[in-house]
């Protein structure tokens, strides 16, 4: 523990939030942020332009929108589609008991201690429950971050979807819509698409259940009436976090018996990414050049995450769990009743109903947002061909991003306009890292995007800037502040008289 995290929890700890929130805006007023806005405005038919559009106000949003405000881009707004407290996954479709990451992470915080998840939790509860905290309720983290956008005051624009991102001239126009809208358009310089796990792609729905009735299927991102569950028999297809998640919710419903269906021979069991972790590996990993980035990314993907081991004993513990590993479906049939799934090595199962674990894709031409030039964009399949036995469709679907997290053209020319939109979630892993959608390097990522950004709406504005110092007239000194003084004619120095012997 380091002597300021010993002065915020000692002198606050089970103060409740009114004293913590005094302590972020003290540390606020500390720090000078949020600065002065220094973007030049930009006016189209009578509208002020906005500087950057965020997309999502969940936890990636708001540490991006703080991060702009930090650095002087004031001129922002963000929109979320979902009410208010309701934004990202945690309240919605992620079913995980507590987090994966490690309590003391600092997430969202950009530096500022008391904005730590553990500064929140220790003014409520005190030093001694944040010890024998584990690991972080999955809601009480949602509970979290609707107080950090409470303290920091962030603007987001509930209940507004954005339908379509298109070029407009020398900006970008986002169509709205939503009972939050406050107007059918807005015009943007950049957009950042804080849009979460999905945020470039879609449900990875496999095709033995697309000819399927609804009623019978679930994706795991899915609004699933688990209660419906009861008595009835359900197969898992996978084994990941989010199928685990979702095995227990339905065997703590009163499910007859869950059965995961599992490809691997095995359990997975090293987070291998967890193994090197750091901040060298943050600041390095775009710098790489891509044969290494694929390396990495492309180990991590095989050897594949494991489920955390509270997430797996929270299903195992049912005597009416079971896990059927080297289980590939080859095709599903139904009658009114019941399904029957049909493995390639000829073993059969009947069951009620299936949740597919089977994560998301990504793949920017299933964004609406994007719709008609998609098509453009430049993907890491059309940047780099690794060697046969590195071969993966699935890390060639990533978009190959700048250092800015803007999207390149796949032809130069055909699509300018991608440079203006910067992709801040899991799409932009295989390009720059961990460091736009994960908590142990989400503030890295906001810090990073912040900086790039301002460096280009300075740049385009370069010519504005400089005539604003040609301008600049505001004294510094008044003339009162010294006295010219003549310079005298220089005098020859006297030469010094001989000296005579006696």
């Amino acid at each position: 523990m380091s002597e300021g995290e010993t002065i915020l929890t000692g002198d606050l700890a089970g103060k409740g939030l009114d004293a913590l929130n005094a302590r972020v805006r003290n540390d606020l007023e500390l720090l000078c942020r949020p600065p002065a806005n220094w973007v030049p405005p930009r006016i189209v038919d009578g509208d002020r332009v906005v500087d950057v559009a965020i997309i999502g106000g969940g936890m990636c949003g708001l540490v991006a929108a703080f991060a702009l405000l930090s650095s002087g881009i004031t001129n922002i707004r963000i929109f979320d589609r979902n009410p208010a407290g309701f934004e990202g996954p945690w309240v919605n479709y992620a079913r995980m008991e507590t987090l994966r990451s490690p309590k003391q992470l600092t997430g969202p915080a950009f530096g500022m201690a008391s904005l730590t998840f553990r500064a929140w939790f220790t003014v409520q509860f005190g030093d001694a429950a944040w010890e024998a905290l584990d690991k972080i309720p999955r809601t009480m983290w949602m509970d979290y971050l609707r107080w950090f956008r409470s303290v920091l005051a962030i603007p987001v624009e509930n209940e507004t979807s954005i339908d379509r991102i298109m070029p407009a001239g020398e900006h970008l126009r986002l169509d709205l819509s939503g009972a939050g809208a406050r107007q059918p358009r807005v015009l943007a310089r950049k957009v950042v698409m804080a849009t979460g796990r999905d945020g470039t792609g879609h449900p990875n729905i496999p095709a033995f259940v697309r000819d399927l009735p609804k009623r019978f299927w679930a994706h795991s991102s899915d609004d699933i009436d688990f209660k419906a569950l009861k008595g009835r028999r359900v197969a898992v297809v996978g084994v990941g976090a989010s199928a685990v998640d979702n095995s227990a919710e339905a065997l703590e419903a009163g499910a007859a018996e869950v059965r995961h269906l599992i490809r691997r021979k095995t359990m997975p069991t090293i987070n291998k990414m967890m193994g090197i972790g750091s901040y060298g590996f943050t600041a390095a990993f775009p710098r790489l050049v891509d044969a290494w980035r694929w390396r990495f990314m492309h180990y991590s993907f095989v050897t594949q995450t494991p489920a955390p081991r509270g997430s797996t004993l929270r299903v195992s513990r049912h005597p009416n769990a079971y896990f059927h590993f080297g289980k590939v479906i080859e095709r599903i049939a139904h009658d009114s009743r019941e399904l029957e799934i049909v493995m390639t090595d000829g073993t059969r199962l009947k069951t009620d109903f299936v949740i597919l674990g089977t994560g998301f894709t990504v793949e920017p031409l299933a964004r609406t947002e994007l719709d008609g030039y998609a098509d453009k964009i430049l993907l890491w399949r059309d940047r780099y061909q690794p060697p046969a036995d590195l071969a993966h469709s699935e890390i060639g679907n990533f978009p190959y991003l700048s250092e800015d997290f803007a999207f390149q053209e796949r032809v130069p020319g055909e699509a300018p306009w991608l440079s203006s939109i910067h992709c801040f979630n899991y799409g932009a892993t295989i390009s720059l890292g961990k460091v736009s959608g994960d908590i142990p390097a989400i503030s890295d990522g906001a810090e990073w995007l912040a900086r790039e950004l301002a460096a280009r709406l300075y740049a385009e504005d370069v010519e504005q800037h400089f005539q604003a110092m040609e301008e600049y007239d505001k004294p510094e000194l008044l003339g009162d502040e010294w006295r010219e003084s003549p310079l005298e004619s220089e005098v020859e120095p006297e030469k010094p008289a001989l000296k005579t012997g006696s």
